[in-house]
């Protein structure tokens, strides 16, 4: 096993083998796990908010689910991964407080970086073969490199690997 590479809240980061990419406290954040089956090359994005275009400060590009899955991509491109061989894993996105006002869709943020992360994939024709998201519990996760093996972990619940 190599180095476990921490990928920071509205972060992004980028790993071959033997190396692991992990980010700690997703809650309504969500981790995008990209990975090339054949080159191995690995990518992870802590997208925090859905859509870049909703804020006016918005130069953080790893923040945003439209311009972070991006920059991922472009990323993992420069070390080799090809489009067609990248499957996404995708966990978090979770409802961490109480709202009396449940039908106020901006304070679903989890449930929004969730929409926007699937629709931001279905536009690059990268398919989400597992996920974990949504509820009210948040999430630690590691992908590893060599396996494409996404695993998360959450207080008080069972270790979970898809």
């Amino acid at each position: 096993m190599g180095q476990v590479i921490k990928v920071g809240m509205a972060d992004l980061n980028i790993c071959t083998v033997p190396d692991s990419l992990t980010t700690l406290g997703l809650g309504s954040c969500v981790g995008v796990a990209l990975y090339d089956k054949v080159t191995k090359v690995t990518g992870l994005a802590h997208v925090m908010l859905p859509s870049s275009k909703e804020i006016s400060n918005n130069s953080n590009i790893a923040k945003f689910a439209d311009t972070g899955i991006d920059e991922t991509l472009r990323l993992m491109r420069e070390k080799g991964a090809k489009t067609e061989n990248i499957v996404a894993k995708i966990a978090g996105g979770a409802q961490m407080f109480a709202f009396s006002l449940r039908s106020n869709d901006m304070l679903n943020i989890g449930e929004r970086n969730v929409k926007a992360v699937k629709k931001k994939l279905s536009e690059l024709n990268i398919p989400i073969i597992a996920e974990d998201t949504g509820l009210s519990h948040g999430r630690t996760v590691i992908i590893d490199s060599n396996t494409g093996i996404f695993t998360i972990k959450a207080v008080g619940k069972k270790l979970k690997e898809i």
